[in-house]
């Protein structure tokens, strides 16, 4: 069986793992905790502002959309300024626009506040997992994403039970004063706490070069493949905030509070299946256990897409299936973001960046396509197995496909059951 090396050059790291998945996790957890802070304020915000749902919705989509096209620009930069620089600038961005969310006077500048909030977001998934990719290949790699994605389960998991909370003691407008704390938050941890981890240097960001870039990873089946697993498997969390709190509130009856509350589920569902790939990453290879989160997957899929056609929508025939696809998403993330990356150490802000974009992308779409439906409860039954499709239709797509060549780097097995 063939093991791989954590790094394959001689020196040690700039970092430890655990310090990289530490800081990685607070850049990647500023989208999500972003947010599923926002959620529970959704049907009131429509109310305050005497709107309708499908405008709340414009704030959760176009900052889903800032979120996306943005990585696209942050991730080539990061190649060419250095990491550091363009994180600070992209949290200044993040911090002003949570300022103007704060003191909104309007649903309209409250949704081009959300876009530009989702522009400044992005340099979290687009840059941690260049960071990454600078220092660590391989299960080194594979180990990093999987801390980050236990850290991350537990951010988003408790965010919306804090934004609930939140909303109901101080108003909706407090939430984005935990924004503006929890952004200077990060930009002072990654101030003093982060090492810059590539070289400057501007030839990587002149447009021919850029263009070159991203032409190769379009081109990369190998890539693509890892990117829409990516894009199905983790984009469907973010589908799930646009059409959630409409089900759970306005059809079954949650309250703000009690919404939070229920969103533990989900969010601590993620956590455990990353728990899980934690306990046997070790022995088995983040590849090699990846079919049995697919399967997670396409289960939570047939379970949402069969029984809210049948029986009347109920609280546990809406989670349990969500749950079930939670579980299974924590197993994509550590192999698919270790073997997109692996390829390509020389323009790895890039790839991060498109492989989150497609991340991204996928809940974007998702969100657009759940837009178009009356009913939320179609749009959860369709769409969210529509996204598992996709992760599973990628994945056998993925396995079919030859390793590509790096730097005599080769990947664990990706097919066969699990053992020894």
């Amino acid at each position: 069986m063939n093991v791989l090396p954590s790094r394959p050059e001689a020196a040690a790291p700039a970092m430890s793992e655990r310090r990289v998945g530490l800081i990685g996790a607070l850049l990647v957890a500023i989208g999500p905790v972003s947010m599923a802070l926002f959620t529970p304020a959704m049907p009131q915000i429509t109310h305050d502002f005497a709107t309708t749902d499908s405008m709340v919705k414009m704030t959760v989509s176009l900052y889903f959309a800032g979120f996306a096209l943005a990585q696209l620009v942050c991730g080539p930069l990061s190649d060419g300024f250095g990491r550091k620089p363009v994180i600070m600038a992209f949290m200044a961005i993040y911090l002003v626009a949570s300022v103007v969310a704060l003191v909104s006077p309007t649903i309209e500048v409250l949704i081009l506040a959300r876009f530009l909030q989702g522009i400044g977001g992005s340099v979290g998934v687009a840059i941690a997992r260049a960071v990454v990719r600078d220092l660590y290949v391989g299960e080194g790699s594979a180990r990093i994403m999987n801390l980050i994605g236990l850290i991350l389960g537990i951010g988003p998991a408790f965010a919306p039970t804090l934004g609930g909370i939140t909303m109901e003691l101080f108003g909706w407008h407090a939430i984005f004063v935990l924004m503006v704390l929890f952004g200077i938050t990060v930009a002072l941890i990654c101030h003093y706490a982060l090492k810059e981890t590539v070289a400057r240097d501007l030839s990587r960001i002149r447009p021919r070069a850029l263009v070159a870039s991203y032409g190769r990873l379009f081109s990369s089946g190998y890539f693509m493949a890892c990117g829409l697993v990516m894009a199905g498997g983790i984009g469907a969390f973010y589908t799930l905030a646009v059409v959630m709190p409409f089900i759970l509130m306005n059809r079954i009856g949650l309250s703000p509070m009690t919404f939070g509350l229920t969103m533990l589920l989900q969010s601590g569902s993620f956590f455990a299946g990353s728990l899980t790939v934690r306990q046997t990453i070790g022995r088995f290879g983040a590849y090699r256990i990846l079919p049995f989160g697919i399967a997670c997957i396409v289960a939570g899929s047939l379970g949402l897409a069969v029984l809210l056609r049948v029986f009347e929508p109920t609280f546990w025939l809406v989670m349990a299936p969500v749950m079930l696809y939670a579980f299974g998403g924590a197993f994509v993330m550590p192999a698919m973001s270790t073997a997109s990356l692996a390829p390509f150490p020389h323009m790895a802000g890039a790839a991060s960046a498109l492989s989150g974009f497609l991340q991204m992308g996928g809940g974007l779409v998702g969100g657009l396509f759940a837009g178009l439906f009356v009913d939320p409860v179609v749009a959860l039954a369709t769409v969210i197995p529509g996204l598992g499709l996709v992760t599973l239709a990628s994945w056998l797509w993925w396995r079919s496909l030859p390793e590509p060549a790096m730097a005599g780097i080769v990947l664990a097995p990706r097919a066969g059951p699990p053992g020894p």
